[in-house]
């Protein structure tokens, strides 16, 4: 289920109920922190996810799964999803 555009899943997110994020999909880039610069990035060139844009991964998408503080646990986990919906969009493994 894509509900992301960075690849990140909302399903158990900790910000989803204590911050009443509706998402970044669902507010049109505007989830609970404000915009969000990897979703309007999306919107801006007409693809679902990261994983429909021929840059991925871009610096923008690497900063946000490869952060220190906030990002993926294993780093690049977003990306490696992105890839995953493309490749399961195509029918393809």
């Amino acid at each position: 289920m894509i509900d992301s555009r960075c690849g990140l899943h909302y399903t158990g997110c900790e910000y989803k109920e204590s911050c009443g994020c509706g998402g970044c999909i669902e507010t049109n880039g505007h989830p609970f922190h404000g915009e969000c610069p990897v979703a309007v990035c999306c919107q801006s060139k007409g693809v679902v996810h990261c994983g429909e844009c021929p840059d991925i991964p871009c610096g923008l998408l690497v900063q946000y799964s490869c952060d220190p503080e906030h990002g993926d646990t294993p780093q690049g986990a977003r990306i490696e999803q992105c890839k995953r919906w493309y490749a399961e969009s195509r029918g393809t493994k």
